[in-house]
């Protein structure tokens, strides 16, 4: 008879209960992730907080940070090699600064990888947040 495998969750995959905002989700996932990636998430997470204060954060798709305000301005994915921030509606925001340097092919969506050791322009990345906040905000439906 074989065993099965249990495999071991982080509480930021877990469903979020009363108890765990999603908020406090991201904070162990940051925790959890334990390198780089973790402090290149949590600075991200800070500018985006200091650029919209009243931004909305949820953990959706199996744990995966994601920042609203009036619709989704941007998510944090970590990957091995890079944090990417993916933009709901990059491809309709000017970018002068040249922040986005992944998915710049589709018609909708643009990211920014963020590799070990590259620092990002926080002035333009806080711009751009904005940017996509005030995006959101114009295409809101009247009640």
């Amino acid at each position: 008879m074989k065993k099965s495998a249990t495999v071991k969750k982080s509480a930021a995959t877990k469903e979020t209960t009363k108890e765990e905002s999603p908020s406090r989700l991201i904070d162990i996932k940051i925790k959890d992730l334990g390198d780089w990636r973790g402090k290149t998430l949590a600075g991200v997470r800070a500018l985006i907080k200091q650029a919209v204060p009243d931004v909305v954060e949820e953990l959706k798709w199996r744990g995966v940070p994601v920042w609203s305000h009036d619709g989704i301005i941007c998510t944090g994915e970590t990957y091995k090699s890079a944090v990417k921030l993916t933009f709901a509606k990059g491809a309709s925001l000017k970018d002068p600064s040249k922040l986005f340097n992944s998915s710049l092919e589709g018609n909708t969506r643009r990211a920014i990888d963020i590799h070990e050791g590259v620092e990002i322009n926080a002035d333009a990345f806080k711009t751009l947040i904005r940017a996509a906040a005030a995006l959101n905000s114009s295409k809101k439906k009247p009640r």
